[in-house]
């Protein structure tokens, strides 16, 4: 299908602003941080999308690292886009071929994998390029672009998606940095990611003195008196037993994974007294909700026992519930369309030359291409979909966990990936993990899907603003997976019954009199 007019100007404004979206990349992946800590970062793109004119609600839907933007250009269709721009901890690499930390920080400090730095900034060039477009030619629609803190405990979008910020689009774009063969410079077709629950399980011992005394006598005056094991007797025993019965919590078939987390509480104590607080935060994969319940039923029976055995009781937080994702062919041939206009990424001598000092720093051969193949061929979706299958059974409907899936139950979407730099490998050789997180810090390296993603976000953008036949074949897709639209019959509604997990010791930057620190300690005391 050929461009419009107000397709090529698009095109054409995302090569003009390179520079800006290099340098915003850069600005966000030294920011470097983590969920529902990103303090700098979404004041950063508040203050952007200002200055280009977007009206923005600040802490939206009660997250203080969220925000909803929106800008019209008169009556018509909405598109919607978003930015990610949340990192994790202990993955703190500066843009360097070199193993290094971020200026004045430790290895253990926030840092971009995916990397969410460049997905924001991608989607952040897409909305500007398209609302010039929409200026120059005259097109008329609402363009919504949402902040989305912490994804990586798919934190955001479930509780955006419960307060309505989704509904009423004509279309949802979401763009990810390829992160699994063949989903390299592709759209997501059948099988879209699954379902995802979070919680934290709190144990709180604030009666010890009541272990094991049935008398009601008060506390005898004696460091020896019994008292109850405490808060992290709780968490080991609930650790330890969901580990070890993990492999009979639910079937052997589908891609499914249950992950825990140890929350640092800082209760240290004296040495005869028991800790009061502890917390650990358990994130589950799940093909499909009956399995996330499933499993989330035996969590809550171990948490129950645990804290009986150590006369704690407990809580438990949720962090994220979120649907699996709806699929939606219409949408899906769209953004491939542009995606076959636009073409793969392409990664030129500079970008190359920077990939073999990596090698060589690592004691390795360089390589003439050191690029992986794939990262500059497009794969069509269906054939994409047939790889992925192999190795899924049949009655697997959904694969792996992303938030976005939730945007997917509110608006016709569309899933595409535009590949991210990564390196061939020798026979028998992997690159320790802080390459792919330098390489997306480089602009040399991750310019390219930067660029090639914004593209393809604003011809699929407006595609759907101006092709009134796309709209249409879109939505009546989305009306018939949902028997009849958004509390149709075959619709999931939101999950969300919980408030913003903000009030956690999420791990943050700390100001100290040393400067700017982890809040974790990791600057040598001297």
């Amino acid at each position: 299908m050929p461009l419009s007019a107000a397709q090529r100007h698009a095109a054409a404004h995302v090569d003009a602003i390179q520079p800006d979206l290099s340098a915003w990349t850069a600005t966000i992946f030294d920011f470097g941080e983590t969920a529902w800590r990103e303090y700098r970062s979404v004041d950063w793109y508040v203050k952007t999308l200002r200055q280009h004119g977007f009206t923005v609600e600040e802490g939206s839907a009660g997250m203080p690292t969220a925000f909803a933007a929106e800008w019209s250009n008169g009556s018509g269709p909405s598109v919607g886009m978003y930015a990610e721009y949340d990192a994790v901890p202990g993955n703190c690499q500066a843009a360097s071929t070199y193993k290094s930390p971020r200026a004045g920080l430790n290895e253990h400090a926030g840092g971009h994998t995916d990397p969410h730095s460049g997905l924001g900034i991608a989607a952040l060039g897409g909305l500007l390029a398209t609302k010039s477009a929409m200026e120059r030619e005259g097109i008329t629609g609402t363009l919504r672009f949402t902040g989305e803190p912490a994804e990586k405990v798919r934190g955001s979008k479930p509780i955006h998606a419960a307060k309505g910020y989704y509904d009423g689009l004509d279309g949802m774009l979401s763009f990810h940095p390829f992160y699994m063969l063949p989903m390299c410079n592709t759209v997501r077709w059948d099988t879209h990611c699954g379902a995802a629950y979070s919680m934290i399980y709190r144990f709180i011992c604030d009666q010890p003195e009541d272990w094991g005394r049935s008398d009601g006598a008060p506390i005898p005056q004696s460091h020896s008196a019994i008292r109850a094991p405490g808060a992290n007797d709780a968490l080991m025993m609930m650790y330890m037993a969901s580990k070890a019965l993990r492999d009979s919590m639910l079937p052997h078939q589908g891609g499914w994974s249950v992950s825990e987390a140890i929350l640092t509480a800082g209760q240290a104590t004296a040495d005869n007294l028991p800790a009061g607080l502890a917390e650990i935060q358990y994130m589950m994969r799940m093909p499909d909700l009956a399995m996330a319940e499933q499993a989330t039923a035996f969590l809550d029976r171990n948490a129950e026992h645990a804290a009986r055995m150590s006369g704690c009781r407990y809580e438990r937080h949720w962090v994220c519930k979120s649907r699996p994702g709806l699929a939606n062919h219409a949408m899906a041939n769209l953004v491939w369309d542009s995606l076959q206009a636009v073409g793969a990424p392409r990664w030129d001598d500079r970008a190359k030359e920077k990939a073999r000092e990596i090698q060589v720093n690592l004691g390795l051969k360089p390589m003439p291409e050191p690029f992986i193949d794939e990262m500059e061929e497009l794969i069509d979706p269906q054939s994409a979909e047939a790889i992925l299958r192999r190795d899924l059974p049949p009655s697997q409907l959904n694969s792996t966990s992303d938030d976005y899936t939730d945007m997917s139950w509110h608006a016709p979407l569309a899933r595409f990936y535009i590949a991210r730099p990564a390196l061939k490998a020798p026979p028998g050789y992997r690159y320790p993990g802080w390459v792919m997180n330098a390489l997306g810090g480089m602009p040399e390296t991750i310019d390219p899907m930067v660029t090639t993603a914004a593209k393809v976000l604003a011809l699929s953008a407006l595609r759907l603003m101006e092709d009134e036949a796309a709209r249409k074949a879109a939505r009546t897709e989305f009306d018939t997976r949902t028997g009849g639209g958004i509390g149709g019959a075959k619709w999931i509604p939101p999950l969300c019954d919980y408030d913003p997990p903000i009030h956690f010791r999420w791990p943050e930057y700390v100001e100290t009199a040393r400067g700017r620190d982890w809040w974790i300690p990791t600057h040598p005391i001297s």
